[in-house]
This record gives C-alpha cells, sequence and structure tokens, in this order.
C-alpha cells in the first residue's frame, strides 16, 4: 500500500479538463516529483490532492484510506502538507502567527512547542525574524515560511509548488538542501519544480505531465538521461 496514490483522477475547472486521468504514487521516504511545461497540470494536481479542487473521477488515498471527497482541513488532519505556488503567506501576521496557523488543528502544548523548534533549525533566518510581519521579509524568506507553516501540520507527505520561483540561485540551493533534511528526517515529498534538473537531482522517481495526462514514469536518472526529456525540460 502507497502512502499516497491517485488512480485515473480527472479534474475540471469549469469545462476545462484540467486532469485527464492522472495516477501516480508516492511511497514512504520518497521524494517524488512531478515535471512539465506551463499549464500541463502540475499546481492542480496538488490541489486535487489537497481538496482545494475536486476530482470529477478517480480516486485518492492515503494510507490506503479514500480522501476524494474528505475536506481540505481533514485532509490536513489525516498527513498532507501543502506550501502553494507563490507562498500564500499572511503578510500581516508575524512569523510565529504564520507557524502556529499550520497547527491550528493541534492542541496547544510541549508538542507544538517542540515543532516550533524543529522549524526554527531547520530555518535559522526564521527565528530571526519570528515576531516580524512576513509581509516585510524577502521571497526567500517567505518560501522557508511557507514551508515551515506546512510542516506545523505534522504531513506525512509533504506537497512543495514551485519552491524555487523567483529566488536567487544561491537561494534555490539552500531551499533544495531543506527539502532533502525535510525528507531524510522522515517526510515523503511530491514536488512541483520548474527547474527539472534540480528536482530531478533530488528526487527518486518522477513523472512528465502533458496537458493534464502522465507521458512518462521513471527513476529521475533515467528520465533525466532521457534525450526527450533533455530536449523538452533540460535545456540539453
Amino acid at each position: 500500500m502507497s502512502l499516497l496514490e491517485l488512480k485515473d483522477v480527472h479534474t475540471y475547472y469549469g469545462a476545462v479538463h484540467a486532469l485527464r486521468g492522472v495516477s501516480l504514487k508516492v511511497e514512504e521516504g520518497e521524494i517524488v516529483t512531478l515535471i512539465g511545461s506551463n499549464g500541463a497540470g502540475k499546481t492542480t494536481t496538488l490541489r486535487t490532492i489537497s481538496g482545494l479542487e475536486r476530482a470529477r473521477s478517480g480516486s485518492i488515498t492515503l494510507n490506503g484510506k479514500s480522501i476524494e471527497h474528505t475536506a481540505p482541513h481533514e485532509i490536513v488532519r489525516l498527513g498532507v502538507g501543502h506550501s502553494p505556488e507563490g507562498r500564500r503567506v499572511f503578510t500581516r501576521m508575524s512569523v510565529r502567527e504564520n507557524l502556529e496557523m499550520g497547527a491550528f488543528l493541534r492542541k496547544p502544548g510541549a508538542e507544538v512547542q517542540a515543532d516550533f523548534k524543529k522549524v526554527f533549525d531547520l530555518f535559522p533566518r526564521l527565528k530571526e525574524r519570528e515576531f516580524q510581519a512576513a509581509g516585510t521579509m524577502s521571497g526567500g524568506e517567505q518560501q522557508m515560511l511557507a514551508i515551515g507553516r506546512a510542516l506545523m501540520g505534522q504531513p506525512k507527505v509533504l506537497l512543495l509548488d514551485e519552491p524555487s520561483m523567483g529566488l536567487a540561485p544561491i537561494l534555490v540551493e539552500q531551499i533544495f538542501d531543506i527539502i532533502k533534511e525535510i525528507n531524510s528526517r522522515g517526510t515523503a515529498v511530491l514536488l512541483v519544480e520548474q527547474n527539472a534538473m534540480m528536482a530531478l537531482g533530488i528526487a527518486n522517481r518522477g513523472y512528465i505531465l502533458q496537458i493534464g495526462e502522465v507521458t512518462l514514469e521513471d527513476d529521475c536518472k533515467k528520465l533525466a538521461n532521457n534525450p526527450k526529456v533533455k530536449e523538452a525540460y533540460l535545456g540539453v
């Protein structure tokens, strides 16, 4: 039984058929990446998993439990964290208040405080900015906060949507190192990332999405050496 599995998922935006039978799986301990051009359905896939969009048909299971008709906050409770495209931090709230929002389903106590410490250990910059308004921070700091907020829900699987978008190259490397560290601590990751080379470099397996369909799946080393993938996504 996979940690997370989608089978033949179809999602629509009105009359637009955005996902056309997407099937994929994430096993415990894995980093899996979704690669595709703009409009391929990558963000829609993550939003459908987290309940922000509804699959019209198909199944989504977490640890064997069906979640395709579950409310988004219950999906968080079950163990899916989501750091969305564009970060979406609460700009007028402090760093700490944003992190508290990530733990809103949990009872306050020692366990939550321990997770604050874990997030601050991963992102020392957030500790330095703990009482600063999130909207006054840099893009890189806001990305760290978005990931930290998702981690405060104690996810079994973390959905990351374009974590390197708009960041300087040195920060991109830092974010990817942090993703590897999060994974090494036991959280599976489903990664959508415009930097396909970097994504394939840290992930175990990958799926290529084109116009809402999975057209290729394989071990990331094989994908990185696939001539069609090289030409379309790696600029080689």
